[in-house]
């Protein structure tokens, strides 16, 4: 399977061909989008975009890891961290 990431500028080149903007414009757009959805999930810690999906910021506790080259245990420091759960509709269009 050919693995291969879609990146940022994917996604301003793909608004840049369908809506026709520049690409300037484009990548001002999805960077306005993109830090729009982060400042709301600093202050709400939960974003829902309608047949989209949900983003949630949920807190991991401190915990002890291993390294799995080494075997050597590690602390793992306390963070949050951002869950997405897709929207039932997302799904049906991947499983189908």
């Amino acid at each position: 399977m050919l693995k291969k990431n879609f990146t940022r500028k994917n996604i301003i080149n793909k608004v840049y061909q369908n809506l026709g903007f520049s690409k300037n414009t484009s990548s001002r757009i999805i960077d306005d989008f993109f830090e729009t959805i982060i400042d709301i999930l600093m202050k709400f810690k939960k974003i829902k975009i309608s047949s989209f999906g949900t983003f949630e910021v949920i807190g991991k506790s401190e915990r002890i890891g291993r390294n799995p080259k080494t075997k050597v245990k590690a602390k793992i420091s306390a963070r949050n961290v951002v869950k997405f759960k897709p929207s039932n509709i997302i799904k049906d269009k991947i499983n189908n």
